[in-house]
């Protein structure tokens, strides 16, 4: 549903920290549109991303054809929320060239979420079989090694969610 003035809302934590979750919940609640990278990616490219360049390959392919499209949404007065990581400062450039785009004043949710605590998540993710990918402890810690978290010198209206360690 529309409304004169859209929300952005994007997610930044580590594999496991809950972003998608906490994304649905925002969405479910604020009558939003979810668009999530992981069912996109995994819907165009099934079986593709093997490695972090496959990945980083397809996510810059998925958002150069999808920003336009967000940005028109959001200028429509339609809320998004964007279950995209926002875990690296050029991640987070990328997302701003979106915020720019849509003039909108986006909300970057930091989900700080201790590293025990997203394994034990990614390990029952694993096991349910219910999520699009499976996530081993070393691809975790690789994309970990690049995780930067955010800091209000980057402009964006941050709210930080604390999991229990």
């Amino acid at each position: 549903m529309s409304n004169s003035y859209p929300q952005l809302n994007f997610f930044c934590g580590k594999i496991g920290a809950g972003k998608s979750t906490l994304a649905s919940k925002i969405a479910n609640e604020s009558d939003a549109i979810l668009i999530s990278e992981d069912h996109w990616t995994s819907t165009l490219w099934p079986n593709e991303l093997q490695s972090l360049e496959d990945y980083r390959e397809r996510a810059a392919r998925l958002k150069s054809a999808l920003w336009p499209l967000l940005g028109k949404t959001l200028q429509t007065g339609t809320s998004l929320v964007l279950d995209f990581p926002a875990n690296t400062l050029s991640q987070r450039s990328t997302l701003k060239t979106l915020v720019d785009m849509a003039g909108v004043s986006p909300a970057l949710h930091f989900l700080d979420t201790p590293d025990a605590v997203c394994k034990a998540r990614l390990k029952k993710r694993n096991a349910s079989g219910q999520h699009e990918y499976q996530v081993t402890e070393e691809q975790f810690e690789q994309f970990s090694s690049f995780f930067v978290p955010p800091t209000h010198e980057e402009t964006f209206n941050i709210k930080v969610w604390h999991s229990p360690a």
